[in-house]
């Protein structure tokens, strides 16, 4: 039973119209999902999404902005098969059931070849736990930039120290484009086609999007 895991952190750009957004999009174009969690310190705020089957899960510390997303490799949250961390700005537009598929992977990060991206990040079960429990010993540590050596990355995120330490555990994931080279596309505002899955790099994000894709965002495109 695959699960998929995004996270919203309040005080933002995101609010529950996105988790709503993203869960829509996935009950119709990847339904091999049979979960969808959502990660939030505002879990009454979730209350509209119930109804798609979003169960909302109180994070559990406050750790700002994209450091949240370490908490769903938290292994209380008892899944089961495949899980896929998703970020919120991802919109589906068409058959998208590959990434429920079974296998440690990941999206390649778009700057830096070789290297992850937590937009897009599958594991098994607790197969990640320790990216948790490593994180959360030390956040403060993890937090601070160049606590993972020298990168190539300009900003120290989440997917930094990610990458950092499934190097140092050995784990070396698939990368989604190589795996499946039409799955992923990057959102470009000069062309109206994306899909199935598309990816939003920067500034640029649905609410901002134009034609097809912001359709496919928002529901008015069927």
């Amino acid at each position: 039973m695959a699960t998929l895991i995004t996270v919203l952190k309040s005080g933002g750009r995101y609010d529950a119209a996105w988790v709503e957004r993203l869960a829509r999009g996935v009950r119709r174009h990847a339904p091999g999902f049979a979960r969808i969690l959502c990660l939030t310190d505002t879990p009454l705020a979730l209350a509209p999404v119930a109804a798609m089957g979003v169960e909302p899960v109180r994070l559990r510390h406050d750790w700002p902005a994209w450091w949240a997303k370490m908490e769903a490799f938290r292994p209380d949250l008892a899944v089961e098969g495949p899980v896929l961390l998703c970020d919120l700005d991802t919109v589906l537009t068409g058959p998208a059931d590959a990434l429920a598929a079974p296998g440690l992977a990941a999206m390649e990060d778009y700057f830096h070849k070789g290297r992850v991206s937590s937009a897009l990040l599958r594991w098994q079960g607790d197969e990640l736990a320790f990216l948790y429990e490593t994180f959360a010993a030390e956040p403060e540590r993890w937090m601070t930039a160049g606590a993972c050596g020298p990168v190539p990355n300009a900003v120290h995120g989440d997917q930094v120290v990610i990458d950092h330490l499934m190097r140092r555990r050995g784990l070396r994931p698939d990368f989604l484009q190589h795996r499946d080279p039409h799955l992923l596309d990057f959102y470009d505002p000069r062309r109206d086609a994306h899909g199935p899955v598309v990816i939003f790099i920067g500034e640029a994000k649905p609410d901002t999007a134009s034609g097809a894709v912001h359709a496919a965002w928002t529901g008015a495109g069927g």
